[in-house]
């Protein structure tokens, strides 16, 4: 026979692989979700780039369509990177500040390649390039490390 849980009795908190609920989450800073976001995004920004460019190699009429379908996978790979660690910080992580930040040190040259390249590329650029300033700077604020456990006073494991 299967029991009811009780309705009087305290909701329990629904705790992942890792012991880490939903309260966790919740907790979390405004800048730290602001920058899980927006990493988030660039994830998502890359995923939908390399699926297009997939799709153009398959279905289109590209010089190469070698170089499109590789290149459509290599997005795809890369846009691994932001997601997961989008994943992470949403969930205060402190793991995956590294892969944020690194997402964002690639970001930078990429803006300026754009940027170089002129017409509605530089719009792009400028999106790209504050975007990952932004969460460079939400990263590094005193609030986000500490929600992530991260600081002077911390040990690593």
């Amino acid at each position: 026979m299967s029991k009811k849980p009780d309705s009087n009795a305290p909701a329990t908190e629904a705790t992942g692989a890792n012991g880490t609920g939903a309260a966790a989450a919740a907790a979390l800073p405004g800048r730290l979700t602001a920058a899980a976001a927006l990493t988030a995004l660039e994830g998502l920004a890359l995923a939908g780039l390399g699926v297009y460019m997939l799709f153009v190699g398959i279905a289109g009429d590209p010089d190469s369509p070698q170089q499109a379908e590789t290149g459509g996978v290599t997005l795809l790979a890369l846009a691994a990177l932001p997601l997961i660690a989008a994943r992470g910080l949403r969930l205060g992580r402190r793991w995956s500040r590294g892969p944020a930040l690194i997402t964002q040190l690639m970001a930078l040259p990429v803006a300026w390649t754009l940027w170089t390249t002129g017409g509605a590329m530089a719009a792009a650029a400028v999106g790209l390039a504050l975007a990952a300033v932004a969460v460079v700077a939400l990263l590094v604020n005193p609030t986000a490390t500490e929600a992530l456990g991260i600081g002077p006073g911390e040990r690593t494991r």
